[in-house]
């Protein structure tokens, strides 16, 4: 099977360099014309410089199509105006890889209410500008693939990230409902969790390492996830060659009767309650309350008829 961009325009956030970068130059080898969008500061943030502008000119030596695009993605409107220029110019926009990110990594103790806010801005509030701004263009065409960089440090914690971890499971949240809403639009919703080699990781890794975790290892996962044929609603992790999947799982309710739903019943049952037993990785918000009705109703013998059967 072999899978191409042929036709579609991709947009890659964060695409001056590391991951970004090889993710823009695989969908350009692969027929997709590409918004290299990147601020091009350094991972705290801060500064500037001409990244973009070098990925594009990569691609187009290579004989792909490609722009630049210096718009922050905290920044609603350069988002709106990102989305109408690709459209202008090649007619759609039909893939979006929000990878654009920043790390300012502290303890919480140490982290100041401004570090937490910029991270999360950046990496959440950002993605969710972008994919807005594409996303009434997804709808009209009835085709739109996105994908979300996720974390470890979100899906599993990490010690002096909490801003990161925050924004980084909200991310996957974010997909979850998108992938929801732009079902009947043919939209997919993905979330990846890379570990990548790149300048936000570079004083991270030991030297060997850190070529091992070269962000090509990450790219056939990443772009798989906004084909044609692409999944949804996925949590993917990739690294170093690895690849795997992730799931938000829950068990089976326990149903506490009336008065047992005490602090201490609740304390008498917790083995039951937290028993990793029994568990399915829910599609929707609303499986959560149909299990708790289920639950009921295998104790009582009655409840809604939504919860028999």
């Amino acid at each position: 099977m072999s899978i191409d961009f042929k036709d579609k325009v991709a947009i890659v956030t964060g695409a001056g360099g590391g991951l970004g970068r090889a993710y823009a130059l695989e969908l350009a080898k692969r027929g997709a014309k590409v918004v290299v969008n990147d601020l091009g500061g350094s991972r705290d943030g801060t500064g500037h410089s001409d990244m973009a502008l070098q990925v594009v000119e990569e691609i187009e030596k290579a004989g792909g199509e490609a722009v630049s695009n210096g718009g922050s993605v905290t920044e609603y409107d350069q988002m709106e105006k990102m989305v109408a220029d690709a459209k202008q110019k090649w007619g759609g926009v039909h893939v979006l890889i929000n990878n654009a990110g920043v790390l300012r990594d502290k303890t919480f103790a140490k982290m100041t209410p401004d570090d937490f806010e910029f991270v999360l801005k950046v990496h959440l509030t950002g993605s969710a500008f972008v994919t807005k701004a594409c996303w009434e263009t997804f709808r009209e065409q009835g085709y739109g693939r996105v994908l979300m960089t996720a974390s470890s440090t979100g899906l599993f914690g990490n010690f002096g990230q909490a801003n990161y971890g925050a924004a980084k499971l909200g991310l996957a949240g974010l997909t979850k409902t998108l992938q929801l809403e732009g079902a009947k639009y043919n939209i997919r919703c993905n979330s990846l969790s890379p570990v990548a080699g790149t300048r936000m990781t570079e004083d991270l890794f030991p030297e060997e390492a850190f070529k091992l975790f070269a962000p090509e290892n990450v790219v056939p996962a990443a772009l798989y996830l906004v084909s044609e044929d692409a999944p949804t609603n996925a949590i993917v992790g990739a690294g170093a060659g690895g690849y795997h999947s992730s799931w938000v799982v829950m068990n089976d309710a326990v149903w506490l009767p009336d008065g047992q739903r005490t602090v201490e019943g609740f304390a008498d049952r917790w083995d039951d309650i937290s028993s990793f037993t029994n568990l399915v990785a829910p599609q929707s918000g609303s499986e959560q309350s149909g299990a708790i009705l289920k639950a009921m109703q295998k104790v009582t013998g009655t409840g809604p008829a939504s919860a028999r059967g």
